[in-house]
């Protein structure tokens, strides 16, 4: 896939874990978005990166940043992944993988010697305007959260903005 970066974001409307829908529009105009692609709730890395966007919470939203997690699983497993962890972000449900495919982050994997399809964690940073910023591909969890937030802190201080 080639990169997505300076390019209008793909739109996306996705149950999040309480069955409301969420688009990307709704932030139009108003936040930077954080979508970050992973692939199933309760797993080691899944849990790791989650807790550490967590930890960061408040910082994002200092800098006008709402974050936004996309799985395949269902709003019920949303729900107990957060309530099990504290989740101050909401999770969206892309169980047909549609947005996955149109972020270009569905992909053929291999563990154990089997091949499967399934999300490659993948971080987009969407400006107000719709742009994606920044892009973050395989992405390892150890101090992912953090990169995405200097990041930020950048494009704001670029902006003339609150750092």
């Amino acid at each position: 896939m080639s990169t997505l970066e300076g390019m209008h974001a793909p739109d996306f409307s996705l149950p999040n874990e309480k069955g409301e829908t969420v688009s990307l529009a709704d932030f139009a105009g108003g936040k930077y978005v954080i979508l970050y692609f992973y692939p199933k709730d309760a797993t080691p890395g899944c849990t790791l990166e989650a807790q550490s966007f967590k930890e960061s919470h408040d910082d994002f939203q200092k800098v006008n940043a709402v974050i936004l997690g996309v799985s395949p699983d269902g709003e019920e497993s949303h729900t107990k992944f957060i309530d099990k962890h504290g989740l101050p972000f909401t999770l969206l449900s892309d169980e047909d993988h549609a947005v996955s495919e149109k972020y270009g982050v569905w992909k053929l994997k291999k563990s154990f010697g089997k091949e499967y399809m399934g999300v490659e964690r993948s971080t987009f940073l969407i400006d107000p305007t719709g742009t994606v910023v920044k892009e973050w591909r395989k992405v390892k969890v150890d101090g992912h959260s953090d990169d995405v937030y200097r990041t930020l802190l950048q494009l704001t201080d670029d902006e003339g903005g609150e750092s």
